[in-house]
């Protein structure tokens, strides 16, 4: 097996070990609920892993628009709903999600399974109308923004996010997460919808403060809930259980397990790993040196794996996303003299393009300079998709239905073969 066959597979076997059904499958030996609500990136898979274990339950299920198996037993809705930026048909979901939990009693029970994107997907805008809301979400998304900051106004923006979901049925209800955040807060998990909220109106206004973003009718709203006048989002929720099975942490120690197997070192850099992709990059990169050097602060050969979740702010307008951008980041910062390294989401798209990432080789630059690309000026216009797709090194799969975070790879010291 050659060591780019290695990361690849690496990559593949973690989403496998830490698929949705897998992370799931401890949580579903308990009473049979009344109704199952599933939404976010992960949604299809966790309802179909549900319904195995609890046949025939009226189930809702919003997922992204794009996923390609959407298989369901008959017993399930599907609403398709859009991400990162929602549209009318993320309305469309969260009030049918509001209307469906609404309807339960006390005494009954719901299910509900949150994965990342649940943010985007399910979208109830409050004192402000939804073209506002797209618009502030592209703000925040191009001014680097990271995915706390922009829960923590969508909160304040929704009556579905910051606990309000779960606060609008009577109804026990079990909340089964899987993390794509760090730090694994799982009020910040699809913006928190079953989560007793801690933010505020006075914390969206200072995001809004912090990125100069106008955005004059959320502040009036935000303005009003500092005020008094329009209600906090609820800070406690006792009929409501929350837990997180799924998280980064898995998806790397899976990694970890498969390259292992095949009698090669892996270590665990850190699954917390955040900030600008470009400035991550260089870091991994010093510490890819520093190994290859120094035998410091591991020896070679090994693989490097890191989680996290990077963040972009947009310059230009190129084709990529936050583990593009660092992949080609990353191979700048190492020169000509480079790596085998992959840097890839695990859900399987890469911000506007439709990669999952990218591989890097020895190679990659010479290539690239071959082929009459300025790597520089393409991570300048924010185009690392581009760029990656013309040496045909990009990691294409489709929508995964797993929404972990990011897996990086970097293999110091080893061959090619």
């Amino acid at each position: 097996m050659n060591t780019r066959s290695l990361l690849e597979n690496a990559y593949h076997a973690a989403l496998e070990a830490a698929s949705p059904a897998q992370l799931l499958a401890p949580h579903l030996k308990g009473e049979k609920p009344d109704f199952i609500l599933a939404f976010g990136k992960a949604a299809l898979p966790m309802a179909r892993a549900a319904l195995a274990a609890y046949s025939g339950v009226e189930t809702l299920v919003i997922a992204p628009s794009g996923t390609e198996n959407l298989e369901l037993p008959a017993s399930a809705t599907l609403m398709l709903s859009s991400h990162p930026v929602p549209d009318a048909s993320s309305a469309a979901a969260a009030e049918a999600a509001l209307e469906r939990l609404g309807a339960l009693k006390e005494g009954q029970h719901a299910l509900v399974l949150v994965s990342g994107g649940g943010s985007a997907l399910m979208a109830a805008p409050d004192g402000v109308t939804l073209e506002q809301k797209q618009a502030l979400t592209r703000e925040l998304l191009r001014a680097g923004a990271d995915i706390g900051e922009i829960n923590t106004v969508r909160k304040h923006l929704s009556r579905s996010k910051g606990g309000r979901l779960a606060a609008s049925t009577k109804a026990k209800v079990t909340a089964l997460l899987i993390s794509d955040v760090v730090g694994d807060d799982p009020s910040v998990i699809a913006s928190g919808p079953t989560v007793p909220d801690t933010t505020t109106f006075a914390g969206a206004l200072a995001v809004l403060d912090r990125y100069g973003i106008a955005a004059p009718e959320a502040r009036t709203h935000f303005q009003s809930g500092v005020d008094g006048q329009v209600s906090e989002t609820p800070d406690s929720l006792p009929h409501v259980t929350n837990t997180i099975i799924g998280s980064n942490r898995h998806l790397l120690e899976a990694a970890q397990t498969y390259i292992e197997g095949q009698d090669v070192r892996a270590v665990i850099l850190s699954d917390s790993f955040e900030g600008e992709a470009s400035e991550l990059a260089k870091a991994h990169a010093a510490i890819a040196r520093s190994v290859e050097q120094y035998g410091n602060p591991v020896s070679a050969p090994v693989v490097l794996l890191s989680g996290g979740e990077a963040t972009v702010t947009l310059r230009g307008d190129g084709v990529g996303g936050r583990n593009l951008e660092f992949a080609l980041a990353l191979l700048l910062a190492l020169g000509e003299d480079g790596f085998y390294a992959l840097s890839a989401g695990s859900d399987g798209v890469d911000g506007s393009s439709p990669a999952a990432g990218s591989f890097l080789t020895p190679d990659s630059l010479k290539r690239a300079q071959a082929a009459g690309l300025n790597g520089r000026d393409y991570l300048e216009r924010n185009d690392s998709g581009s760029f990656f797709a013309a040496l045909n090194d990009t990691l294409i799969t489709g929508p995964s239905g797993h929404n972990l975070n990011d897996l990086r790879l970097i293999a110091v010291g080893l061959p090619q073969n």
